[in-house]
């Protein structure tokens, strides 16, 4: 087996912001990418173009590379910005540009032909075909759709090996074909294929009645009536199909798709050479970052020493500690199953939550800066960049905010920006110097998560749905079982407390200039803020408060 690979697949990690992009590559990244919120389809970017910078100059020290997202849609408003853009590109050096619009496209390959240019997924890549056509325009680089089954896949690489081809294998999955969505525009205002998604699919929705004179009323559904209904769909062009749309009293989550998650399957795309495995998440936190580049480094490592004895299970089980909404396959096999969805709950879960990352290491000990709460007796577990080294578990029954060793607290908060010292004693059974070279700046900490009965509920639904997903026979009366577990742990009064929705987006306009925020660039209340934006350099965005107070309120 070992002489059949050709090629080695890199780990290309998501960055969405600097601490992130240091965290991918202390945790085993190959590749990073990462955008400006102005010119890329993630406006929740953290990166300015000094941050873009540093973080360039920071993965090259350390051999990662780092490949820039140009892959907006253009609309007229942005075309003046690309010669600028250009001159821009070639200051910073990233080792490859990712491009949607072939308008785009041709207007790097014209005006800047040294450098790299993959095409994005958005571009929606599902054919050998495409590939080779991409592949006569210049393109370096092929980010396969993701509904691209494995099949396809491997006639792809078969027919195309003189290019590089990338493909998903872990993160959110969108309802609609490779992100091209405008449910959020729709219902909320925000830009769905431009980072700003307000995963309008994913809401909890519930039928009502409309009576005669205009009122509306909510149906509800109780054991008497329950017999009586059939909600159905018709659509315009099939008078006379109907559909059924089932609901329960808890709402429907008819569009809830699981995360990707191709660990069970990595082995194939390894074989055949997919030169770039690439993980979703530019919005993510560092602890998602770190544990998902930590499972997938040492899971592709150890299949390259022993393709023959690999498996999947360990690594799996590292994945399930990061938040998510179950595991899927999704088309890699090619018809979804029903187990690719999750119509009873919609919130991303796991029993392990971000406890803080380090953010100083000293001669007697380290600084953690918090991002959740910790309270006496909580256990941490620090996780080491080292793919073979083992994490390592810490009890404090007290903690010293750092620069305040006089005054113990028995409770820390990472919403108040709380940083805690913790002296290398304090691992009583680790040898302090090996702790120190094992835990440097940008080591990630989590703890456990206090998960309510529904939500335990929930992730023992995933993992039987998922070794039912991957042809695991006897579990199907099992899976039946906790659903009916699950949906009577959820209740009735339980929903009641739920929130229905993400958050708002026709009231929560920052005023920053997304690029698909609609009302932004059509509404007359910013002009004044747009006319301000036009004015700054590349990467740079407004800043609410300030600016705010400069073009006035609204205006």
């Amino acid at each position: 087996m070992k002489d059949q690979i050709t090629r080695k697949s890199e780990l290309l990690m998501p960055a969405g912001s600097l601490e992130r992009l240091k965290v991918a590559v202390l945790y085993g990244a190959d590749a990073v990418y990462l955008g400006t919120p102005d010119m890329s389809l993630r406006t929740k970017s953290k990166f300015s173009l000094e941050d873009v910078k540093k973080g360039i100059t920071f993965a090259h020290a350390h051999g990662v590379r780092v490949y820039l997202t140009l892959n907006l849609f253009t609309h007229n408003k942005d075309i003046a910005k690309l010669a600028d853009y250009v001159e821009t590109l070639r200051d910073i050096r990233p080792d490859g540009v990712i491009v949607a619009d072939p308008g785009v496209f041709n207007f790097l390959r014209k005006h800047a032909p040294e450098l790299n240019l993959h095409i994005s997924t958005q571009a929606n890549v599902c054919s050998w075909l495409t590939v080779d056509y991409w592949k006569d325009q210049g393109a370096e680089l092929v980010v396969l759709a993701r509904e691209v089954t494995f099949a396809e896949m491997a006639e792809i690489r078969e027919h195309c090996p003189d290019i590089r081809l990338e493909s998903f294998v872990h993160g959110a999955m969108c309802m609609t074909y490779s992100g091209r969505c405008l449910l959020s525009n729709f219902m909320a205002e925000r830009g769905a294929n431009q980072g700003n998604c307000a995963n309008s699919c994913r809401w909890q929705y519930k039928v009502h009645m409309r009576l005669k004179d205009g009122t509306i009323k909510e149906l509800p559904l109780t054991e008497e009536n329950l017999e009586l209904f059939e909600f159905v769909l018709e659509e315009g062009a099939r008078p006379g199909e109907l559909m059924p749309i089932e609901e329960d009293a808890r709402g429907s989550y008819i569009l809830n798709s699981k995360d990707m998650c191709l660990m069970p399957k990595l082995a194939d795309l390894l074989r055949i050479g997919v030169d770039s495995l690439k993980v979703e998440g530019r919005n993510k936190s560092p602890f998602y970052v770190a544990t998902v580049a930590r499972a997938y480094r040492r899971a592709i490592d150890a299949w390259y020493r022993d393709p023959e004895n690999w498996s999947a299970e360990p690594y799996l089980r590292e994945l399930d500690a990061v938040s998510n909404r179950g595991y899927t396959i999704a088309f890699h096999e090619g018809r979804l199953q029903n187990f690719a969805h999750n119509y009873d709950h919609t919130k991303a879960i796991a029993p392990w939550e971000f406890a803080g990352v380090i953010s100083e290491t000293r001669d007697d000990g380290m600084v953690l800066a918090l991002k959740n709460r910790m309270d006496a007796g909580d256990v941490m577990e620090f996780l080491p960049p080292d793919p073979n080294a083992e994490p390592v578990l810490l009890r404090l029954y007290e903690f010293y905010l750092d620069g305040k060793p006089e005054e113990a607290h028995e409770s820390v908060f990472g919403s108040r920006g709380d940083k805690i010292f913790i002296p290398y004693s304090a691992f009583d059974r680790e040898d302090p110097e090996a702790v120190k070279r094992a835990f440097p700046p940008f080591t990630i900490v989590r703890k456990e998560a206090m998960l309510a009965e529904d939500e335990w509920r929930r992730l023992k639904l995933d993992r039987t749905a998922q070794k039912i997903e991957m042809g695991e026979a006897g579990r199907e009366t099992a899976y039946r079982r906790q659903v009916e577990q699950l949906q009577e742990a959820i209740g009735t009064e339980a929903m009641e407390t739920r929130g229905r929705t993400s958050r708002k987006g026709v009231e929560g306009c920052c005023g920053r200039g997304c690029n698909g925020c609609l009302m932004f660039w059509n509404d007359p209340e910013y002009a004044k803020a747009r006319e301000l934006l036009s004015q700054r350099k590349h990467g740079e965005i407004l800043m609410h408060d300030r600016d705010m107070r400069e073009i006035g309120a609204k205006g």
